[in-house]
C-alpha cells in the first residue's frame, strides 16, 4: 500500500516537557493504527499535531506527499484529516439527525467531496431510532458514537480517534471494533485507546509510547509480550 501520512522528526515542546519527541511515524492507504501507552506519554499530543490542532516544535507531517506543517487547521480537515477528539464535541441542543447534517456541511460548503447519506451514517453508528432526539437526550456512549459519525460526515482520507470507546458498554465497544475493521477498507485510521480488548479485538498494527517517543511497533500480540512495554505500560500480571 502507498504512504498515505507521514511524519518525520516530529516534536512537541512545552516549556522544559517534551510532549512529543522525535516521532518518525508512516501510515498507509487503508491502514488501521492503534496508539497505546500510559497517561503523559505523548499519545494526545502526536494527535494534534497529526490533525493540525497544534503546531510542532520541530519535524514535519505530510499527506500524500504534500507538506502541511505550518498550514491552518482547516487545510488539514479540507485535505482529509478529520479528528474526533477525546471526550464528546456535539451540539446538545440540536437532534442527532441535525448533528450529522451540520457536520456534512463543512465538506459541502468548500466543494471538496460530498458528504455521504445521513440515514446511512446513521446505520453504521447505531442511532437511527435516536435521529430525532436532541444530543442531550441520548448517553455519552450514544454521544460517542454520534460524534464518530459526525467524523464519518466528512468522507475523511484519514480518521483520527482519541479514545473512542469512553463510556461505552462492553458490548459497544467491541462493536465499534468491528466498524473500525470495517472502515480500514476505504480508509486510513489512527486510533488511541486504552481499552486493551478493544485495541486486540481491532487486531491491527499496535504502536506504544512512553515518554513522548516511540517504543515498539508491530501487532498486537508481539507489541504486548515486550518486556519494555510490559514494564512502561502493561505491567507483568
Amino acid at each position: 500500500m502507498n504512504a498515505l501520512l507521514q511524519a518525520q522528526g516530529l516534536a512537541k515542546r512545552y516549556g522544559g516537557i517534551n510532549a512529543v519527541d522525535g516521532v518518525d511515524l508512516t501510515v498507509a492507504e487503508r491502514e488501521v493504527v492503534c496508539i497505546i501507552g500510559p497517561n503523559g506519554a505523548g499519545k494526545s499530543s502526536l494527535l494534534a499535531l497529526l490533525g493540525g490542532t497544534a503546531q510542532p516544535s520541530a519535524g514535519a507531517v505530510r499527506l500524500g506527499g504534500r507538506t502541511m506543517t505550518g498550514r491552518p487547521v482547516h487545510d488539514f480537515a479540507r485535505a482529509g484529516i478529520v479528528r474526533k477528539f477525546q471526550g464528546t464535541n456535539v451540539f446538545p441542543a440540536l437532534t442527532v439527525r441535525q448533528n450529522l447534517q451540520v457536520a456534512g456541511l463543512a465538506i459541502a460548503a468548500a466543494a471538496v467531496r460530498p458528504a455521504p447519506d445521513i440515514d446511512d451514517i446513521l446505520g453504521l453508528i447505531r442511532l437511527r431510532p435516536q435521529a430525532e432526539l436532541a444530543a442531550s437526550a441520548i448517553s455519552h456512549g450514544q454521544r460517542q458514537w454520534l460524534e464518530v459519525g459526525m467524523a464519518l460526515m466528512c468522507r475523511p482520507a484519514l480518521l483520527l480517534l482519541d479514545e473512542p470507546s469512553a463510556g461505552m458498554t462492553t458490548e459497544g465497544t467491541a462493536e465499534l471494533a468491528g466498524l473500525v475493521r470495517r472502515l480500514g477498507a476505504e480508509m486510513a485510521i489512527v486510533v488511541i485507546e486504552h481499552d486493551m480488548g478493544f485495541v486486540r479485538d481491532v487486531g491491527c498494527r499496535t504502536i506504544v509510547m512512553h515518554q513522548g517517543r516511540i517504543i515498539a511497533d508491530g501487532d498486537f500480540d508481539t507489541v504486548a509480550s515486550l518486556p519494555l512495554v510490559r514494564d512502561a505500560y502493561l505491567g507483568r500480571a
